[in-house]
């Protein structure tokens, strides 16, 4: 190349604008790169999702309790506020002819035994519907579009060992979740929540990791889910088996005919 031809191709690049992310728009590109990662349409139409596997309680870092389970979510598409009224129907089912359980629906929650269903306490729902509305699959699956939501990047950085980009989404109410995702596979691994209690103003933290994600239908799913709470292991999952839209009856999500409804306790 010529040095005039040089010094024309330098006035030229010197000229056009350059625009530099700034961090709301890095952490919407983060998010958006993440749904693509997901399965795009595919994930973002999904009807429903079965788990199946074992699952562990712990307490104070100690195994508490260890099952059979399976997990099935529904999601629906008539919500008008997904972050007030919950997008999901969920059942949990253990044990080896899994006999017994708990049934998550939009207003509230049961424990389903061979005694009957009785209504969960209202620490127990609030607990499950906080952790339900912020959960990353949630927010992007029903909450991305949602009046006020703010994607703001914290930056790039290493966690276990993976390089991640960080991301601050926080909402109208100012709660806030920070989430992980890795910056080769674009996948969420790991979300920090963190909440004070209304009465007591106690600050609590909760971080679920995501890990061994599969395929199936078009869409990337983690099959390993472990939580901790106030840094301790409360929960850990593991999907030995995995489905997605899955012929569900809705029957399953309701209270099964004739079962004995029994008090809060």
């Amino acid at each position: 190349m010529k040095k005039s031809q040089l010094l024309a191709c330098i006035a030229i690049l010197a000229a056009a604008p350059i625009h530099a992310e700034n961090m709301q728009e890095r952490g919407k590109r983060v998010v958006e790169e993440c749904v693509e990662a997901l399965g795009g349409h595919n994930f973002l139409t999904v009807d429903n999702v079965v788990e199946t596997g074992r699952a562990y309680s712990f307490y104070r870092e100690r195994l508490s309790g260890l099952t059979i389970a399976r997990i099935s979510r529904r999601w629906l598409n008539k919500v008008e506020d997904p972050s007030k009224t919950l997008a999901v129907l969920e059942r949990e089912d253990f044990g080896k002819k899994f006999d017994y359980g708990a049934l998550f629906q939009q207003d509230g929650g049961y424990d389903v035994t061979f005694r009957g269903a009785r209504p969960l306490a209202n620490d127990l729902w609030d607990r499950y519907r906080r952790t339900t509305i912020n959960d990353i699959f949630y927010i992007l699956r029903e909450r991305l579009h949602e009046p006020g939501l703010i994607f703001e990047s914290r930056g790039a950085d290493v966690w276990d060992n993976s390089p991640v980009e960080i991301v601050d989404i926080t909402d109208t109410q100012n709660h806030v979740v920070t989430v992980y995702f890795h910056k080769t596979t674009k996948v969420p691994i790991r979300e920090v929540m963190i909440w004070h209690e209304e009465l007591t103003k106690d600050r609590n933290e909760q971080v679920t990791i995501y890990n061994k994600f599969r395929v199936v239908d078009g869409v990337q799913w983690p099959q390993t889910i472990q939580r901790n709470r106030n840094g301790e292991k409360v929960y850990e999952m593991f999907a030995d088996t995995l489905e997605i839209n899955k012929k569900l009856p809705d029957s399953i999500f309701d209270l099964p005919a004739g079962v004995k409804k029994l008090k809060p306790e």
